[in-house]
């Protein structure tokens, strides 16, 4: 990373993309470690859940068509609805406990990567066991503060689009009992339709570049919660279109890499057990990378907004503060500390 944060300002697209290869590849031990540890588990875990709730949900699918095309009180019927009721119950326990797993393993994985990467900016000296054993353990709760607001935020974003879209089909009733031809409704439908894909698409990947970012303000400085998202907000403007476009390349990839494993190792049966085995362990390999990239990335992201509105962190205050984790009680960064100078 540039010796001062004046400097990041002008750190363009692909400029973000190496300046985190460059920091993953000064400390590649400690990261390879923290992946080891926390993403890989949660690589492993994620992509597990998709091996097994996959062919369980369509098992279930496929035992209540038969359920439903049994006659009742018989021996056929009976034993098919105890099948189902005991997959249903396997199936929920699975879920959650796999998507407890997840979130956890997700708040070690954001605070442990992002203080390592502020300590490397700061050129201070960590080890593994600091991270782990000092760090973590001090900002996992305000982290799982932030992770509730993000999916609360994220659950209003999908409520308002549902209400949306109940109003557009209460609309189109409306029209057509207005004696609107309905060749002339579908066609302002299909419009109406695509501008709201459009607007939701943007719309979604700009609240989900705000939620990501939020995390790394929750870690390094003392703000939490919706006050960490709006922080986010306000941090992006300026290099929203940036930010948005690395998330939908971040997304992107880890879309692909989803998509792959579903067709090669849970769809690909035709395959051979062998085949599957080692498209598993490439699938799961590239996410646990992606995951380490994706993480570094939105901390130099975060030091580039800061730099941009000449929000400056210090690095003698930076890594005091980061000091602070490892010898004592948690202190995070105030706002006059984050602010070497600041030009209306």
């Amino acid at each position: 990373m540039p010796r001062n944060l004046e400097e990041m300002q002008f750190v363009g697209f692909f400029g973000i993309f190496k300046q985190s290869y460059k920091i993953i590849s000064s400390c590649t031990e400690l990261f390879a470690k923290i992946t080891l540890a926390l993403i890989l588990p949660l690589s492993f875990i994620f992509l597990v859940h998709f091996e097994v709730s996959s062919p369980f949900s369509r098992n279930n699918i496929l035992n209540k068509l038969a359920l439903n095309h049994s006659p009742p009180a018989t021996a056929k019927f009976e034993k098919l609805s105890h099948l189902i009721s005991h997959e249903t119950v396997y199936l929920w326990l699975f879920n959650a406990a796999c998507s407890t797993l997840t979130f956890i393993l997700s708040l070690l994985s954001v605070a442990a990567v992002v203080y390592t990467t502020a300590c490397i900016y700061t050129a201070q000296e960590l080890t593994f066991n600091q991270v782990i054993i000092s760090v973590v353990p001090k900002v996992w709760n305000r982290l799982l503060v932030t992770f509730l607001c993000i999916l609360g935020a994220m659950f209003v974003y999908f409520l308002v689009l549902f209400l949306v879209l109940v109003a557009c089909g209460a609309v189109s009733l409306v029209l057509i009992s207005c004696g609107i031809p309905v060749g002339q409704i579908q066609i302002m439908g299909v419009a109406v339709f695509v501008i709201l894909i459009i607007l939701f698409s943007v719309g979604l990947f700009y609240l989900i570049t705000i939620c990501l970012l939020a995390s790394i303000v929750t870690v390094l400085e003392e703000v939490y919660g919706f006050a960490a998202m709006v922080k986010s907000k306000n941090l992006i403007k300026g290099k929203i279109w940036l930010a948005i476009s690395i998330t939908f390349i971040l997304e992107l990839a880890g879309g692909l890499n989803v998509i792959a494993f579903r067709r090669l190792v849970v769809g690909g049966a035709r395959m051979g057990m062998a085949n599957r085995f080692v498209y598993a362990i490439i699938c799961l390999l590239l996410l646990s990378t992606m995951s380490l990239f994706r993480l570094v990335i939105e901390t130099v992201i975060y030091f580039v907004c800061k730099s941009y509105h000449h929000e400056n962190i210090d690095k003698t205050v930076l890594s005091d503060h980061l000091e602070v984790y490892l010898q004592g009680e948690y202190a995070p960064l105030k706002a006059n500390d984050v602010q070497l100078f600041h030009v209306d």
